[in-house]
């Protein structure tokens, strides 16, 4: 994966809550293969009328947010079934974090092994977040909100205010070394090898001599 450390990006505000991941990707398209771009599903039914038209009111339809790169949303981002499919269909589109005050638990699992980061944030500061994105796009007609995310600070900055957010730390670590779970792993080899050492000494008699082969960690 691609590290994340810090991201300046148009975002998209997306005044809901409970956006589940049916809606981020219906199931009728999951049929797919990923080959396709899944991007071109992602919030289907509400880009597009039962004509496979584009609505033109939903503002990612918009040509200034066509390459938006942030959303930020309600509570319960990503609640629902445990389909990785809707990471896929953010991420394909181009999205590389989520900001909500709450996820669905696999969703956020999930987005972080795909490089999308979930950027966890108080109710009441998402909504300043969705009311600043929603006042600079109703100001101009051409012009997108950019929002910048900085990871390693935990921090996010639009216009002249610092709203901090949470991610756990071992998420923060896969992102912003662009690392899967393996990789974040084979961080701790030299912990590794020193647990089996000492283990070897403190119990002996349940070390047989092909356990020595067994254990040799990958730097």
């Amino acid at each position: 994966m691609t590290p994340f450390k810090q991201l300046d990006a148009k975002c998209f505000p997306l005044d809901a809550a409970n956006v589940d991941t049916d809606q981020l990707i219906p199931a009728r398209f999951m049929q797919e293969p990923r080959s396709v771009g899944y991007g071109q599903f992602l919030l289907y039914d509400q880009r597009f009328d039962s004509n496979n038209s584009a609505i033109e009111a939903f503002r990612l339809n918009q040509t200034r947010l066509a390459d938006a790169g942030i959303i930020v949303a309600k509570r319960n981002f990503g609640a629902g079934s445990s389909r990785e499919a809707a990471v896929y269909a953010l991420v394909d589109y181009g999205f590389r974090c989520v900001i909500a005050p709450s996820f669905g638990d696999i969703f956020s699992s999930n987005a972080v092994n795909n490089g999308l980061l979930p950027a966890l944030v108080t109710e009441a500061d998402a909504q300043k977040l969705i009311d600043y994105c929603q006042n600079q796009l109703a100001s101009s007609l051409t012009t997108a909100p950019i929002i910048s995310v900085d990871l390693e600070n935990k921090q996010i900055r639009c216009a002249d205010r610092s709203i901090a957010f949470e991610i756990k730390s071992a998420w923060r670590s896969k992102l912003l070394n662009g690392w899967d779970d393996i990789e974040l792993t084979q961080a701790y080899s030299e912990n590794i090898a020193q647990f089996y050492t000492d283990y070897q000494l403190r119990s002996p008699w349940a070390v047989t001599p092909q356990d020595n082969t067994i254990l040799a960690v990958n730097k």
